[in-house]
């Protein structure tokens, strides 16, 4: 295993690792001496991490996260090519600028977990754990989710039940009717996308990720604010299919309805997202090289969650 130094203010808590195998594989890393040009602070997601990069130019991502909140020395900048600037925070790591906000070199740093010293310049920890996660931790961890899903489905269906009771049928009508226009209008605009470039972090109205196509139409075409990232955006709205709850079955067409989110990848940890445009078509920005496309659906590459959010 390569040993990865970074230049982290503080303790194990600011890295967020992806996968279970990750967490159990990696080791303690020490950074290397160095003088820090400039301290930043992740300024991120509420909660999520900012992916790390082996490189500016064209990177892969290294598999961990920096969390939202964390204080990083940065060793050095650069530009890459679409003029985006960088931070090197590592032998070879690297994290977005524009995800950061300065902050000063006497900032403290934070102490939440026993780290051994360094012999970093003006005595700065900058020593890290990586994979650090007890079981404690991640029990509490799942159990906090887990009770907030149950807050929030009970909160849905009480909704739900509140609205069906207080509605009369000629409301239903024009709610029907109002779905049917938006579902239109996100069709219409989603379709105008297509031939536009896919950027990681993108939010349009040049270059989208997955996630941040579907929140610019939704927002542009129907005033809905839909969150940014697919963590997030699955939470939202009706689930009108889950695979693991279909004995593995595709989707049917003939179970889809005209704006309704498409999700690949599980429902804790889905990988991307598409919009649903009738015809068993959909819209999406699919990579770097394919950009925003319309695609039909297959066997081969099919949904594995479908939500319905009109």
């Amino acid at each position: 295993m390569t040993k990865h130094k970074l230049f982290k203010l503080g303790a194990a808590a600011a890295l967020t690792v992806t996968g279970v195998s990750a967490i159990t594989s990696l080791k303690t890393a020490r950074a290397a001496n160095f003088t820090a040009i400039k301290r930043v602070k992740i300024n991120y997601l509420p909660g999520k991490g900012l992916n790390i990069w082996t490189n500016y130019n064209k990177g892969k991502f290294m598999g961990y996260r920096a969390k939202d909140g964390t204080i990083w020395n940065v060793a050095e900048t650069a530009v890459d090519k679409k003029g985006n600037l960088w931070y090197k925070v590592g032998t070879r790591e690297w994290i977005e600028a524009r995800y950061t906000v300065d902050v000063g070199m006497d900032t403290p740093a934070s102490t939440n977990a026993k780290t051994k010293k360094s012999t970093a310049k003006n005595g700065v920890n900058n020593v890290i754990s990586l994979g650090t996660v007890t079981k404690k931790s991640t029990k509490k961890s799942k159990a906090t989710k887990a009770k907030a899903a149950k807050v929030k489905k009970a909160k849905q269906i009480v909704d739900a039940a509140v609205k069906k009771t207080s509605k009369k049928s000629t409301t239903k009508k024009v709610a029907s009717t109002q779905a049917s226009s938006k579902a239109g209008a996100i069709v219409a605009l989603a379709k105008q996308q297509v031939g536009k470039s896919y950027a990681w972090g993108a939010n349009g109205p040049d270059s989208f990720d997955c996630s941040s196509l579907v929140q610019y139409v939704f927002k542009n075409a129907a005033g809905m604010n839909l969150p940014r990232t697919t963590y997030d955006q699955v939470k939202v709205g009706q689930t009108v299919y889950q695979k693991s709850h279909a004995n593995g079955q595709p989707v049917s067409a003939n179970n889809l309805q005209v704006g309704d989110l498409l999700f690949w990848g599980s429902e804790s940890s889905p990988y991307h997202v598409a919009i649903y445009i009738g015809n068993n078509q959909y819209v999406n920005a699919a990579t770097p090289e394919q950009g925003t496309i319309l695609q039909t659906m297959t066997s081969y590459f099919a949904p594995t969650i479908v939500k319905r959010v009109l």
